[in-house]
């Protein structure tokens, strides 16, 4: 059966204004949050909802005229089992009498935070106002004053966007990813190799596909889906493996027939660049990366790749060779219609500083990885 906006023209480009108006307002959201202003959330639970890394006495004060005791903290699942649930399965809400920026630090992130009080089930407007942070990359705890109370208010003017818009986001980003340029860029050990930037995928950022040589499109093509890492990709970080990856990864390619990686704007699995040195920290304080992470707040991994799997059919790639240590990659690329033929483990260096951090890998997100002969090293 056709539905009605195939039948009627007028209805499909009224549909189509009408995604574009939903995907500006979840952009235009997220620079409001990244910028530390609140956001009002439109829907059947609507809410009023501001990043609380973002808070601070200003803020404080102009919420609580205008929520009065109504405010509450909604964390997640991992943060509030690392406060002391340790059952939480679900993100939940705290109630706020008083908007106290240093109560509300303590919860949403200091390592020695404690719940202090019964934590409701998060609403539907609390979930969305959670996706949200996440989009924007910021710390996944969010002060959230009800609808009821932030509008009208003193804070009119306030940018609002439909909660069902932002679960929609992901999904039509991967959809309109598109490339938008590409050009020559001889690499160390690669000189033959071509980039070609598409726009699109995730957030506002743009991927990289790094087309090594030239591979046989007939063939399953040698594929490694690369995370950015800042500080192990440019500046040659000891904690991690991913720059040895990266370039071992381009030089393998480029001596066995060519290849194509994927250079994914996702740093830190996904939690972004603030949150992965938050994690650091941590780790400086004996947690390992996983630990550090739920500490924050987050969960195992937050990363998708369905958007990769569409930049390399966008390059005509059907069947991939994959270099990775992540079973996840493999199960994301078959899910997204792709045949993953074989897989291929991409080895980096293993350091005195790094081996804690690879083994947690290996045992709590199930990366192939060979660590039986460093087990000697004092970590």
């Amino acid at each position: 059966m056709q539905s009605s906006s195939s039948l009627d023209p007028a209805a499909g480009r009224e549909q189509i204004q009408e995604q574009v108006r939903e995907q500006i307002d979840v952009e235009r959201a997220l620079a409001e949050i990244r910028a530390g202003r609140p956001v009002a959330l439109r829907g059947a639970d609507p809410v009023l909802a501001l990043s609380a890394e973002a808070l601070d006495g200003d803020r404080a004060a102009a919420l609580t005229a205008l929520a009065g005791t109504g405010a509450r903290l909604v964390l997640t699942a991992p943060r509030l089992r690392r406060l002391g649930l340790p059952e939480r399965s679900e993100a939940g809400a705290v109630a706020l009498p008083a908007i106290d920026p240093a109560r509300i630090e303590a919860l949403a992130l200091r390592l020695d935070g404690r719940i202090d009080a019964p934590v409701a089930p998060a609403s539907a407007g609390d979930a969305a106002a959670l996706a949200l942070m996440a989009l924007a990359q910021v710390l996944p705890a969010v002060l959230v004053v009800p609808g009821e109370a932030a509008s009208p208010g003193p804070l009119a003017g306030t940018l609002s966007v439909g909660a069902e818009a932002i679960a929609r986001y992901p999904g039509r980003q991967a959809a309109s990813l598109r490339p938008v340029s590409r050009a020559p860029v001889p690499l160390a050990g690669a000189p033959d190799s071509e980039f070609v930037v598409f726009r699109g995928g995730e957030g506002l950022r743009d991927q990289v596909a790094v087309v090594i040589g030239r591979p046989d499109l007939s063939e399953p093509v040698a594929v490694r889906l690369h995370s950015a890492c800042l500080t192990g990709d440019l500046f040659g970080s000891l904690k991690c493996d991913c720059g040895d990856q990266l370039r071992g990864t381009a030089g393998w390619m480029a001596q066995h027939g060519g290849g194509i990686v994927l250079y994914l704007d996702q740093e830190g699995r996904g939690n972004g660049l603030a949150n992965k040195i938050r994690a650091y920290g941590l780790q400086a304080r004996g947690l390992d990366t996983y630990e550090a992470d739920e500490a924050l707040g987050f969960g195992l991994d937050q990363r998708r790749f369905d958007f990769a799997a569409a930049m390399l059919k966008a390059l005509g790639v059907s069947r991939v060779r994959l270099l990775s240590n992540n079973p996840e990659k493999a199960a994301s690329l078959e899910a997204a219609g792709l045949s993953v033929v074989e897989t291929q483990r991409a080895l980096g260096r293993i350091t005195p500083e790094n081996i804690r951090y690879l083994t947690a890998k290996r045992d709590r997100a199930g990366h192939a990885l060979d660590l039986d002969a460093f087990a000697c090293l004092d970590v």
